[in-house]
């Protein structure tokens, strides 16, 4: 037991340097964290000394559903910031980054000026290059009221790391009508070698949805081409999906293209 404990403390040190080295402009505030008996248990399974897209799909996937990726109790309460015009949000959901920001990071200026996700709120493209120290603040301000006891401070710098060093502009790839510009063709060689091994070759050998309406990567890629754009590059928080991050931002487009082509039903 007390090797397992020594073993987390290095994990967690070699994360944190790892972030200081990759990551320069980093606060030491987040260098100089001290792990919390609460958040030991979450350091398992975490490369040794984190590669740069390593950071960014961790990153990711903490952007759209930290609750789910830390397996922490869902809020109950509506978030405070959450506008009272959107009543059709309610709870737990008003606490993921996404859900005020944007799959495509533009908030109110994106995919969801409209929609049961309008709220009014900026996107987040104005904290792209900033200190990660800095970010980190900003999310765990009034306004933001994130705790560590929340996200804590390992995950807070990876969140803050790919909030800094790990956005880009989707609009090259995904028009605001949903119309996405890639290589069908290559899209599909993409696919068929990476993604069919889990959602089969024509998309529907996984199903979240249920028997009236199916939710298939088809279904998605044409629903909601933003998210699934995001999921394709950092992967789905909570479950074993592969990430495109350490390829460019083409790659994603490609499959996405293809995936519009797969049964919606």
């Amino acid at each position: 037991m007390q090797g397992m404990r020594k073993s987390r403390f290095a994990i967690l040190s070699s994360l944190l340097l790892g972030a200081a080295v990759l990551f320069s402009s980093a606060s030491s505030v987040l260098a100089g964290h001290k792990l919390e008996e609460h958040e030991k248990s979450y350091v398992f399974g975490f490369p040794d000394n984190p590669s740069e897209a390593w950071v960014n799909a961790m990153g990711g996937r903490l952007y759209d559903n930290w609750i789910s990726m830390l397996d922490k109790d869902k809020p109950e309460a509506t978030h405070t910031a959450w506008p009272e015009s959107n009543t059709k949000k309610k709870g737990a959901v008003t606490w993921r980054c996404k859900s005020c920001h944007g799959w495509d990071f533009r908030g109110k200026d994106g995919a969801y000026r409209k929609g049961s996700y309008k709220t009014g709120i900026a996107g987040v493209r104005g904290v792209a290059g900033k200190d990660p120290g800095e970010i980190h603040k900003i999310i765990m301000n009034d306004a933001h009221g994130f705790t560590h006891d929340m996200i804590p401070m390992e995950y807070m710098v990876w969140l803050a790391t790919f909030l800094s060093k790990g956005q880009y502009d989707i609009t090259a790839y995904v028009a605001d009508d949903g119309t996405v510009t890639g290589d069908q063709a290559r899209g599909k060689e993409i696919f068929e070698n990476t993604c069919a091994a889990c959602h089969g070759y024509n998309g529907t050998a996984l199903d979240w949805g249920d028997e009236d309406e199916p939710g298939y990567v088809g279904t998605e890629a044409n629903g909601n081409p933003w998210e699934t754009f995001f999921k394709i590059r950092h992967g789905h928080p909570g479950v074993e999906m592969i990430a495109f991050t350490p390829f460019d931002l083409q790659t994603a487009a490609d499959v996405l293209a293809y995936a519009k082509t797969l049964p919606e039903k």
